[in-house]
């Protein structure tokens, strides 16, 4: 059974009633009939009546008062302002007040409310039993006074729910019949009545058995309560709030009563089978079977093969992770720039994330990016040493990392600037290689230069070449040949000689003409003016 409430509604009616100072001065000595009067059932009974006035009422309650001397419900006349013909309408006088304009009524479904525009426009069914007045002649009633409506509801076990409000109006058809005006609201019992969601039914506890997506093979019978309560309708199951198709649940697992969404897979408990949700089955796949460098575990409460440490694949298959973005471009495994996993030849540790910046012919492994000031470069030696930041957006990859990167393979390194005027830059060497942390980091290789940062005044890419066979140095680990600390003076962390001539991990935020800004000597114009770096290395 479909039902839109709690309980079932035996009865639904809509009263209007004129809510402020009624115009009595029209005058009428007109006829109206009802309809009642052939009906068995109807409502009540009237008959043929003559009004007192010349003209029609407007209403039930002008009805009432023109017709003082029979004071039944029933159908009557009225023509409200405007209106071109009088039409019928049914008059409910069963209250002390009287004069109500009934606009529609519900009492045992043998009129078909599922109607079209025009039907809901025009109006339809049987005023003496269900009916719907028609929207444009609510419109002109609600038009030409103030009116009050009252809803009455009467369920099937016999209990009466009113509700009314003080201002009831709606618009013509040019603006769809809108609900212009509804004013203060009041109501009877109305805690007796809940409505259900769309999605579900009414249904009886001594006959429902309702099944949950997370359950679908019990029935949860302490959900119910005595009388009549929402359910699900047969064939669909809760999952949350909502009542879903079956197949929509995903799939039920017997093994630990497990649900798998539609489209995910299951693997069982010996990683000897694996199977994906499909329109409410699991598809098995029989050949699944873990990869002798993987194990069988749960992860993120997913159980599933997985690599052994220092492998990557899906568990099934597992291969030694790649060296670097190079070899991830070449095995077609990405082609956009982004965050990758590598271990490069002698790194003993688990694979680590790198930013591989796949422009430029692809396989870029980033090692610095400056880019907005939002993390501080001025480190330590062990900062310098993991590295530090975001690989999204600023960070120093590490010089542990750089040193196994740089010497597993020939390097050539490429570096872009980008200055505050938005005037681009780079500067690229065939060789590039810094030595381990027993040598302090040492800048050991070096390459030949092209590019565009200094190719005027220093063809030779000096602004590099400068530091090359030095030491790293940062603020608490001196190793530099000037008489002071250079990364101390110049607020930053850099392969220093005598402080010239680049420091591209100097301080962001720093005045333009300050020694502690990033800068790189030989670009064109201001060399303190830099707002974007970049550092990264590729095979050769």
């Amino acid at each position: 059974m479909y039902c839109y409430q709690f309980y079932s509604l035996l009865r639904v009616s809509f009263f209007l009633w004129t809510a402020g100072f009624l115009d009595s001065s029209r005058t009428t000595a007109e006829a109206g009939t009802s309809d009642a009067a052939n009906s068995e059932d109807g409502p009540s009974q009237s008959s043929f009546f003559f009004y007192q006035q010349s003209t029609y009422p407007r209403d039930c309650t002008e009805v009432q008062e023109q017709c003082s001397s029979n004071n039944s419900s029933g159908v009557f006349m009225i023509k409200p302002d405007g209106y071109p013909e009088p039409f019928e309408v049914y008059c409910d006088n069963t209250d002390s007040s009287g004069g109500w304009t009934v606009i529609q009524r519900r009492t045992d479904g043998s009129i078909d409310f599922r109607r079209d525009w025009d039907s809901y426009k025009s109006g339809f069914g049987f005023l003496s039993h269900e009916f719907w007045l028609g929207n444009e002649k609510l419109s002109f009633l609600t038009n030409q006074k103030k009116y009050q409506l009252v809803i009455k509801i009467t369920t099937s076990s016999g209990y009466l729910i009113r509700v009314s409000y003080d201002h009831f109006r709606i618009s013509d058809a040019f603006s769809h019949f809108k609900l212009g005006n509804l004013g203060n609201y009041s109501g009877e019992n109305t805690d007796a009545i809940t409505f259900c969601p769309s999605n579900m039914d009414i249904d009886n506890c001594s006959t429902a058995c309702q099944r949950t997506c997370e359950a679908p093979g019990i029935c949860q019978d302490e959900v119910c309560a005595d009388g009549e309560i929402c359910f699900c309708p047969d064939g669909f199951f809760m999952k949350e709030a909502d009542c879903v198709p079956r197949e929509q649940c995903g799939c039920y697992i017997s093994e630990g009563q497990t649900i798998v969404p539609e489209g995910e897979f299951f693997v069982n408990s010996g990683c000897t089978r694996k199977g994906v949700c499909t329109n409410g089955l699991i598809i098995w796949d029989e050949g699944y079977a873990c990869s002798p460098k993987a194990e069988c575990g749960v992860r993120n409460d997913i159980r599933q093969c997985y690599c052994a440490n220092g492998y990557r694949g899906d568990g099934v298959i597992c291969t030694r992770p790649p060296k670097d973005c190079q070899e991830i471009y070449d095995d077609d495994s990405a082609s956009k720039s982004g965050i990758y996993r590598i271990k490069p030849t002698g790194w003993t540790r688990s694979a680590f994330e790198v930013y591989c910046n796949m422009t430029d012919g692809g396989g870029w492994t980033v090692l610095q990016r400056r880019q907005d000031g939002s993390i501080d470069f001025y480190r330590n030696w062990s900062s310098y040493k993991v590295g530090f930041g975001n690989l999204s957006t600023e960070f120093w990859l590490g010089n542990d990392k750089l040193y196994y990167l740089t010497t597993q393979k020939r390097y050539r390194i490429r570096i872009d600037l980008v200055t505050r005027e938005y005037n681009s830059y780079y500067g690229k060497f065939d060789f590039f290689r810094i030595n381990d942390e027993s040598d302090n980091y040492r800048l050991s290789g070096l390459g030949t230069y092209s590019g565009t940062v200094d190719e005027r005044s220093s063809p030779d890419g000096k602004f590099l070449r400068y530091h090359l066979n030095h030491e790293f140095s940062t603020k608490e680990r001196d190793n530099d040949a000037y008489s002071n600390n250079c990364a101390v003076s110049y607020h930053g962390a850099w392969w220093y000689d005598d402080c010239y001539y680049s420091n591209l991990n100097g301080d962001y935020h720093a005045s333009l003409n300050s020694d502690s800004s990033i800068y790189c000597y030989y670009i064109p114009g201001p060399n303190y003016n830099i707002k974007y770096t970049e550092m990264k290395i590729r095979p050769a």
